[in-house]
């Protein structure tokens, strides 16, 4: 069936972009479609512009406009909405950063899709919440700072360009974040990770060995102020993946025999209204920037919305019966099935933010 990619929000992908997906969606999944192609068709579509003011370069808006859009592709494919996950991450971190030079360098690339964004901050939001130590390390002499480390897990790696952000333990005992790009000598990119899903995502590891960078590629100097502030956005984005997946494979249980529709009817309205709450929670949370002081409720809607995937999956497959086991007409159905299961594994994952919970009940008691 053809499907038209839309949310709540109204953000609604051009149809040459959405005929494309839908065409690409199991090769991206599997791989065999290129990682390459995907950037310039979301660059393309206006994807990577939205949420991002129209002074610099974007299509105006706010990073809600972010997340919808976000969601919108992974009603398509996860592979593609991780791959704009990253990349908008990234230029959020670009439009909250005090250096609005690198900024004003990098922001014209990355809205043309000349250079990939990365965000690596993964380690440093587990290190934010007090459940690892910082993987890089960095030595400062003078305006260069010398980097070493490992960063095990990053997407939206483009082999032809890219820069990615990253939290390193500097000497003086404080934190920086710092930007990193794919042609600083010393830095090592991995081949591609060997995933059960979203394989074409350019998710590779990266290697450090005496990266020299200088000052200006310093997005804050302080992390522990600034990664509360961008946290928001680097986990509202990526809800933006579970909301865009549960809304798909509920919007194909619907679409189910009549029969399927009747019994399925009480649990489908119960998820889909379960996923309409939760939306509107985190677009208020964005909006009035209160996940900023408090990112509980922020963490809490990312577990509830992993919890509405796999029931919107489980009700999916009830609605499809042996249908959705067999290769030819399972197919849309066994991917989304592979795609559900990377969402309690992205960092943070859920054990990781069950542990963070606890941990602040526990301070809190």
């Amino acid at each position: 069936m053809s499907y038209a990619l839309t949310n709540m929000a109204g953000t609604r992908p051009d149809s040459a972009f959405g005929a494309w997906l839908a065409h690409a969606a199991d090769g991206l999944d599997t791989g065999t479609e290129p990682a390459a192609a995907v950037l310039p068709h979301l660059v393309d579509a206006g994807l990577a512009a939205a949420g991002v003011p129209v002074s610099c370069g974007g299509a105006g808006g706010d990073i809600v406009d972010g997340v919808a859009a976000v969601s919108a592709v992974a009603q398509g494919s996860l592979a593609a909405a991780l791959v704009l996950w990253g990349h908008r991450t990234y230029i959020e971190y670009l439009l909250q950063s005090p250096n609005k030079a690198l900024g004003a360098e990098l922001l014209p690339s990355l809205l043309s899709g000349s250079l990939a964004g990365a965000t690596g901050l993964s380690n440093a939001m587990k290190f934010l919440a007090g459940l690892e130590p910082l993987q890089v390390t960095a030595e400062q002499e003078g305006e260069t700072l010398t980097l070493n480390g490992r960063m095990p897990w990053v997407t939206n790696l483009r082999p032809q360009g890219f820069h990615v952000a990253a939290v390193v333990d500097h000497s003086d005992g404080g934190a920086r974040v710092v930007s990193l790009a794919h042609d600083d000598a010393g830095l090592k990119r991995s081949k591609d990770l060997s995933l059960l899903a979203v394989r074409s995502s350019n998710t590779a590891a990266i290697a450090l060995a005496n990266v020299e960078i200088k000052a200006k590629r310093i997005l804050h100097s302080n992390a522990r102020e600034w990664l509360p502030q961008v946290r928001p956005a680097f986990t509202g984005l990526q809800c933006g993946m579970s909301i865009g997946l549960a809304r798909r494979a509920l919007a194909e249980a619907k679409n189910a025999t009549v029969t399927a529709r009747l019994v399925l009817a009480e649990p489908l309205l119960e998820t889909e209204q379960q996923l309409d709450h939760a939306e509107k929670c985190l677009f208020a949370g964005l909006r009035s920037r209160s996940f900023e002081a408090d990112a509980a409720p922020l963490f809490e809607l990312r577990l509830a919305l992993a919890e509405i995937v796999s029931a919107a999956l489980s009700l999916e497959l009830q609605a499809a019966g042996g249908r959705a086991y067999l290769v030819e007409s399972g197919r849309g159905f066994a991917r989304r099935w592979r795609e559900a299961a990377f969402i309690p594994v992205i960092t943070p994952s859920l054990v990781q933010l069950k542990t963070a919970l606890q941990q602040r009940q526990r301070s809190a008691a």
